[in-house]
């Protein structure tokens, strides 16, 4: 690929995140002086895309952009190349099926996202140690992908979850901007969970404690896991768990049995695997990511339906993880406003999104207002019905 205007600097393009070394990765991805986040190491995407998960097959193909000075990788914008929408969690289907009806061709599009993960991470992936050095490196990665659109003659360009100081740069960089919510917990310094129950409200705390007795009251055990005490049996039945569940509500899950042998080679520190069981074998079982300030839900899965089990498994265990371990936030996936009397507040997400089609990018930028305005009036609705006593301030502003 040609050089951006920025002397000194050099794009180019792999065909997989293996083709990049580990280490040359990772210090774009997780660089000592920002928080941990496991969603942007190397492995993940190497396991995503090595195990089949990722693939030109499945509608995923890698073209991750590199930002190289004196020959040495400095930041990586990861990409894929889509021929669908699908597991990627800021839905623009609408948006397909209207380009398509006025004649365009909206596939194949361009992607930066972390495969099948709704979490919020950089996508502009930069090893600089100060703002204008990142500034630098990212406006030279955008050049470099919108090059890519004009020379592949194609429809877009989106950069999903990325964070709210990414989002204001790209708006300045002509980039449309979208915003969408999910719900998070956010540790207020409670020592326990026991702390957390006493922030709530009297009838909110006694619905809780109500939930989690009925979700283990059929002699079901919890049992959480990590680093090297995860065993292939916990895969084993983590992972009928994940096709039973991911069958019937999605009807062709994601992720291959071999994505989780992979991980647990590569990533099983940052991992919590959270198992229930009953009558001596796991029925159902949560996926959790672990980062340097936030716990990261991921996956569920379950054979046995039992009341409230979901919410334990997947909130209310995860609160108590993040409790002990002083993690300040708990991400437990997309949607889902019944997450509020949990005490999950709602937050705003952002994604930032490149047209090429001049038309099509007037009427979507009108849309795009119009759908800001009423997330922010969402969020602002919702938080009058958090679970925390009034006099507890846990808005999100």
């Amino acid at each position: 690929m040609s050089s951006p205007q920025s002397s000194g600097l050099k794009l180019g393009r792999v065909d997989r995140a293996a083709d990049i070394a580990a280490d040359v990765w990772n210090a774009c991805a997780n660089p000592s002086h920002r928080d941990f986040n496991p969603f942007l190491q190397h492995a993940f995407f190497c396991a995503a895309e090595n195990s089949g998960s990722a693939t030109p097959e499945t509608g995923w193909t890698p073209c991750h952009l590199t930002l190289s000075e004196n020959d040495k990788i400095t930041a990586i914008l990861p990409l894929y190349l889509k021929t669908h929408s699908q597991g990627e969690y800021i839905f623009d289907h609408m948006w397909a099926d209207a380009f398509e009806r006025a004649g365009g061709s909206y596939y194949p599009k361009l992607l930066s996202a972390v495969p099948f993960t709704p979490a919020t991470g950089a996508r502009l992936l930069t090893s600089a140690a100060d703002d204008a050095g990142e500034t630098r490196q990212a406006k030279a990665l955008l050049r470099g992908a919108e090059q890519m659109l004009k020379a592949n003659n194609l429809s877009s360009l989106h950069l999903n979850f990325v964070p709210e100081a990414s989002w204001k740069m790209l708006g300045g960089e002509n980039y449309l901007l979208r915003k969408d919510q999910q719900f998070h917990w956010l540790n207020d310094g409670f020592e326990s969970f026991d702390a957390f129950l006493d922030a709530l409200s009297s009838r909110k705390r006694k619905n809780l404690k109500k939930e989690r007795a009925r979700a283990i009251e059929n002699g079901i055990a919890i049992e959480w896991f990590s680093g090297d005490d995860i065993c292939p049996t916990h895969w084993d039945a983590f992972f009928e768990f994940y096709i039973d569940t991911g069958m019937r509500k999605w009807g062709r899950p994601y992720l291959t049995r071999k994505f989780f042998d992979l991980i647990h080679e590569s990533m099983r520190q940052d991992i919590l695997l959270i198992l229930a069981k009953r009558n001596g074998r796991y029925i159902a079982g949560a996926l959790n990511f672990i980062g340097s300030t936030t716990l990261y839900g991921r996956n569920w899965g379950c054979i046995e339906d039992h009341p409230f089990l979901h919410f334990e498994l997947c909130y209310y265990q995860a609160v108590e993880f993040a409790i002990s371990r002083g993690l300040h936030r708990v991400e437990a996936g997309a949607q889902g406003a019944h997450k509020i009397a949990r005490g999950y507040l709602p937050c705003p997400t952002y994604s930032a999104h490149y047209v090429t089609h001049d038309g099509f990018r007037e009427a979507l930028a009108q849309y795009l207002s119009n759908e800001r305005a009423h997330v922010d009036n969402d969020i602002e609705i919702l938080n009058q019905y958090t679970p925390f006593k009034k006099e507890t301030d846990h808005e999100i502003g």
